[in-house]
């Protein structure tokens, strides 16, 4: 039996154990507390399927190693236990386990954040339990995790399929599950083989998308929203060319008012601009209709109330855990490490919030905050400065002739390595999904002349 636990003292370790095939000694990693106050990424660890995993170099072997975990989570007021029923262990040395761990939790709660449910933790009898409890507090149930097991099962019959003929019989036969989720499905799965670099991956999941979106009613009409959402952007770029006003917002909503998707899109790229200045205009033009016409300008009113008022949520919810983030980070013991290991947590609210907090410090006074808060923003205008390659790509973009294109390119030549060929196939990937069509063909034409350039550097060593 494998203890990490040394006095109340709780580590992630590297020990030696056998491999349950062979009886090779195997090197595993172990962490058996997943503390979301201390970690915020606790539960995607767990989550991941990638901890306490043995690796055996011997016989092949890959599989979960069985150790007493502990999880908390004290937003949702949740503490979970669970020892491997292999160790075969009584209530009682389960409990000896599981302690100190326990108490580890407890130590690093603030008094006041120590609340009864510490008290009655829930013991879980098996690890796929475990999972599914955390995802239920999530508000993910059993039933939408086994909806989501038949759509990944689909999607490999799909993609195990390689005559296109087939697939189609497939997908008629299978259009019942094929909804929203399968479609959130693949887009987080191509954009996950992009980030890893799987480029080939990430193009036969975006090709098996494309199916889907033409021979499904469920595509078709996704697609249509995507049309009508690009449509409501080019409105908003056009009618932003020579200056974007009130007046310009308000004609461009009562314009789309027919269009749920329209408008939607549209309130969510202008929501600084309906103010209560904009909402007097639109009551104005109320006061003076009348009847069915008066009727529609009310009913447009509420719906624009009711998209801002959501997207008021949103924001503030994210707003709050930006918050929570930078306090978190604050309260580290070396503030610039804390930070680069929440990089991936950070975006635009999170630089709104660590600027008003700067500002408010500033107004107090308080120069030991000024200090830390100082140090997180160091880190975070290091890591945000774009790199080089991608600099390139932004130039080469709006350069406005091939000819301008090509000396540029010629110019950074030591830049039009295999890696940068490589950044600007999976941009042309992601972008076919995302960007509209005049950006798509830049790309592909960039993409052609790095591939020339390319080839000439390498006649010419």
């Amino acid at each position: 039996m494998i203890s990490l636990i040394e006095g109340e003292k709780i580590r992630m370790a590297k020990i030696q154990t056998q491999c349950p095939r062979c009886k090779a000694p195997v090197v595993a990693e172990i962490e058996q507390l997943f503390d979301l106050n201390v970690n915020p990424q606790a539960k995607q660890q767990l989550l991941s399927g990638q901890v306490n995993v043995i690796h055996c170099p011997s016989c092949g072997y890959e599989g979960m190693l069985g150790t007493p975990i502990v999880y908390h989570d004290p937003d949702k007021e949740l503490l979970l236990t669970f020892v491997p029923p292999e160790l075969g262990l009584p209530a009682n040395e389960q409990e000896k386990l599981v302690g100190p761990l326990i108490n580890q939790v407890m130590n690093k709660l603030a008094p006041e954040k120590r609340k009864a449910y510490l008290l009655r933790p829930q013991t879980m009898l098996t690890f796929q339990t475990l999972i599914e409890r955390v995802l239920e507090a999530d508000g993910i149930t059993r039933q939408m995790i086994d909806e989501q097991q038949k759509r990944l099962n689909l999607l490999q019959r799909i993609l195990s399929t390689p005559q296109a003929e087939l697939r189609l019989e497939i997908i008629k036969q299978e259009e019942a599950l094929i909804d929203a989720g399968m479609f959130s499905l693949l887009t987080r799965l191509i954009e996950s083989a992009l980030a890893q670099g799987d480029e080939r991956g990430a193009r036969v999941l975006a090709a098996i998308q494309k199916e889907l979106l033409d021979n499904t009613a469920v595509g078709q009409e996704i697609k249509s929203q995507s049309e009508e959402a690009q449509q409501a952007v080019q409105m908003l770029q056009e009618a932003a060319k020579e200056g974007f006003t009130r007046q310009k917002l308000l004609d461009l909503v009562l314009q789309t008012a027919n269009s749920d998707v329209k408008l939607s899109t549209i309130v969510s790229m202008t929501r600084n601009g309906m103010d209560y200045t904009f909402f007097q205009m639109l009551a104005e033009r109320i006061d003076q209709a009348s009847g069915e016409e008066k009727t529609r300008l009310e009913n447009l009113r509420q719906k624009l109330l009711d998209f801002t008022r959501k997207i008021d949520e949103q924001i503030q919810l994210q707003l709050e855990d930006s918050r929570k983030l930078l306090n978190q980070i604050l309260a580290s013991e070396n503030i610039e490490t804390a930070t680069q290991e929440h990089l991936g947590e950070m975006d635009a609210y999170f630089v709104e919030v660590l600027q008003e907090e700067m500002n408010t410090a500033r107004s107090n006074g308080d120069l030991e905050r000024i200090a830390k808060l100082q140090k997180v923003n160091g880190v975070l205008e290091k890591a945000s400065a774009p790199p080089p390659e991608l600099a390139l790509i932004e130039q080469l973009l709006e350069a406005p002739t091939y000819d301008e294109r090509m000396k540029l390119m010629q110019e950074k030549a030591e830049m039009v390595t295999p890696e940068f060929v490589q950044m600007l196939s999976a941009l042309i990937a992601q972008s076919e999904q995302e960007q509209p069509p005049e950006v798509v063909t830049a790309l592909k034409e960039i993409y052609r002349i790095a591939l020339r350039v390319s080839m000439m550097s390498a006649l010419n060593q």
